[in-house]
């Protein structure tokens, strides 16, 4: 029999690895917290149909339930804000045009009192879930009608699945990328947008394509309908138009290149010439020549540049700081002393005249000490018996 076991789910292993690995999984994770909550422990096919049954709820709470007015062409995050957006005055204009549009566009004549069930039908197919259920909707909408049908419910945008056109640059027409100014060439274009938009080129002296780089800039903005500023991290825009005028309010049509962005545009430039280590006819991708032989020995190591590097185990003798300007200090001579004294005994100085020097010189030094020790005294004295002191605290 196995001594392999884990008490807290009841099973056994055959090898000591097999239950390190079962110690690792969220089913024995399950069990330990069930066990702290004096539960009883699961097996492992109850362990999988709770967790199937956890994901599927999870899935159907974190649906998008946003909701979206092809009428007016805006998302609505709650419903509560849709409703309102129901009862405004602009939406009822806009579904009278809506409704105009699609009755024209059938073939069925402009809307009547007469078609009162047609029309509300219609104002409730307005809204939709901009989610994968109103896909899924439209889908089979679509399947129930006949094939001229489902050419019109894509053209309206029932679906979120956008027909792939074939879009026109408005580089390549020579037109702004930021609104409908039409320009004679590619140089006139840029000037315009730098004159009127503020938009530049940065790093244009390293740009190696700018035409292709205007392009991508020109599909982000009419394609996809992205801020150049922005960059996917701001709001979500559904028409040219409105990025567009969201780019001229705000002040952001320019580039963001800084950051990660850099790695967005790294096809439309190249910076090899801005290398220390530049030269005419150098290839950036060839291989480097091996540096020099360095010169040494065992202890140090002798840079190309003259610097020398030595071994970690002469650390403590690198770290002292040595002045190695220092002078000699050389003792004093005591053979002018000797003169000088010999002099004052030629004059009548005697050895008790020495001492009573000394006794002087001693008792100075005392006095000096005691000095000090007064005024020390004083000092303190002084500090503790400020009568107006005021600590400054913040109360």
């Amino acid at each position: 029999m196995s001594s392999f076991t884990c008490l807290n789910c009841g099973v056994r292993f055959a090898t000591a690895e097999m239950q390190r690995e079962h110690y690792k999984t969220h089913w024995h994770r399950y069990n330990l917290k069930r066990k702290l909550a004096e539960l009883p422990p699961v097996t492992i096919e109850e362990f999988e149909k709770r967790l199937i049954q956890q994901k599927t709820e999870d899935a159907a709470a974190q649906e998008d339930q946003s909701l979206y007015c092809k009428a007016c062409r805006k998302v609505f995050k709650s419903k509560n804000a849709h409703d309102n957006h129901l009862d405004s005055r602009k939406h009822r204009d806009n579904l009278q045009q809506y409704l105009a549009q699609s009755s024209v566009t059938n073939g069925d004549g402009p809307p009547s009192d007469s078609q009162p069930e047609s029309a509300m039908d219609a104002e409730v197919e307005v809204s939709v879930k901009s989610t994968r259920a109103a896909a899924r909707a439209a889908e089979a909408a679509a399947a129930a009608e006949a094939e001229g049908e489902e050419v019109m419910m894509e053209e309206d945008g029932d679906s979120d699945e956008w027909e792939d056109v074939e879009f026109e640059n408005p580089i390549e027409r020579n037109d702004c990328i930021f609104c409908a100014h039409h320009s004679a060439d590619l140089l006139e274009n840029i000037k315009h947008m730098s004159i009127v938009h503020s938009f530049f080129i940065p790093d244009a002296e390293f740009c190696i394509d700018v035409e292709g780089l205007l392009t991508y800039l020109a599909e982000k903005v009419c394609r996809d309908y992205i801020c150049l500023w922005c960059n996917e991290r701001g709001r979500t825009f559904y028409s040219m138009d409105a990025v567009r005028n969201h780019m001229t309010e705000k002040g952001h049509c320019k580039m963001l290149h800084e950051g990660g962005a850099l790695a967005e545009y790294v096809d439309f430039y190249d910076y090899s010439t801005s290398y220390p280590d530049h030269a005419d006819g150098l290839d950036v991708d060839a291989e480097l020549d091996a540096p020099e032989a360095l010169d040494g020995d065992e202890y140090q190591l002798v840079l190309p540049s003259g610097n020398v590097i030595g071994h970690r185990s002469l650390l403590r003798y690198y770290k002292q700081r040595i002045n190695p300007n220092r002078a000699v200090v050389v003792k004093k001579s005591t053979q002018k002393l000797h003169k000088v004294l010999a002099q004052y005994r030629s004059l009548g100085w005697t050895s008790t005249q020495q001492e009573a020097a000394a006794r002087n010189a001693r008792d100075m030094h005392v006095m000096k000490r005691q000095q000090a020790k007064l005024m020390q005294q004083v000092g303190v004295k002084a500090n503790k018996l400020q009568k107006h002191y005021r600590p400054q605290v913040n109360f």
